[in-house]
C-alpha cells in the first residue's frame, strides 16, 4: 500500500483552519468547554495532521473536535456529516476481505483507507458517542472496529441510527453497499 502523505502548502493549511473554525463555531454543542483558540494553537503546532484533517474534509467527512483526552493533551476529531462520509462509500471491511473478492471488486477497503488517510475507523463507543451529539447515519451506516473474534470468522460489523436508535449490525467482511462507508477519528 502506497502512502500518498505530505504536507499542504500554507494557503491550504489556511483554508482548512478556516474551514474546521466555522465548522466549530456552528455547532458548540459537539464541544462545550472547549475554546477555538486552543485547537488552532495545536492544529498550527502539528502541521502533518492537517493533512490527514485535510483528507477526511477532502472525502466528505466534515471533521469536527468532539472531545479532548487530558490524559494525553490530544484533541478528538470525528468525522460528523449527517450521512457517512461520499467519499469512502462503496468499500468493504478490510485487505483480506477484498483480496477475497473474485469478482466486482470495490476500489478499496474501509481499513485501507482509514491508514491511507492517517485515521482510525471509529470503535462501536466511539460511534455511539457521536449519536449523543446530533443525528448521523439516518440513511447510510458505517463500518466499525470490528472484534478479532468476529473477524476472524469472516465478519464485520456497521452502525446506522434508525428510528431513534443506534443499532449495530453484522454482514460479510467482503460485502460493500452504495450507502456504507466509515467514519473516522484523528487525535491531534
Amino acid at each position: 500500500m502506497k502512502n500518498y502523505k505530505s504536507q499542504l502548502s500554507a494557503d491550504q493549511q489556511e483554508t482548512l483552519i478556516s474551514v474546521l473554525k466555522n465548522r466549530f463555531e456552528s455547532y458548540p454543542n459537539r464541544h462545550e468547554n472547549i475554546k477555538w483558540n486552543n485547537v488552532q494553537e495545536k492544529l498550527e503546532s502539528c502541521p502533518e495532521k492537517l493533512w490527514s484533517l485535510n483528507e477526511m474534509e477532502r472525502t466528505e467527512g466534515e471533521p469536527d473536535v468532539v472531545g479532548y483526552d487530558n490524559k494525553t493533551n490530544e484533541y478528538l476529531f470525528i468525522d460528523c456529516s449527517a450521512e457517512s462520509p461520499k467519499g469512502r462509500r462503496s468499500i468493504c471491511y478490510d485487505r483480506k476481505a477484498l483480496d477475497s473478492r473474485k469478482e466486482h471488486k470495490p476500489v478499496n477497503s474501509a481499513i485501507d483507507l482509514a491508514t491511507e488517510i492517517g485515521i482510525e475507523i471509529l470503535s462501536e463507543e466511539q460511534y455511539r458517542y457521536l449519536q449523543t451529539l446530533g443525528n448521523f447515519d439516518l440513511k447510510t451506516s458505517s463500518w466499525v472496529k470490528t472484534p478479532d473474534e468476529i473477524r476472524k470468522l469472516g465478519g464485520a460489523i456497521f452502525c446506522d441510527k434508525r428510528y431513534n436508535t443506534v443499532f449495530l449490525y453484522h454482514n460479510g467482511a467482503e460485502s460493500y453497499y452504495a450507502a456504507r462507508g466509515f467514519r473516522g477519528i484523528l487525535r491531534i
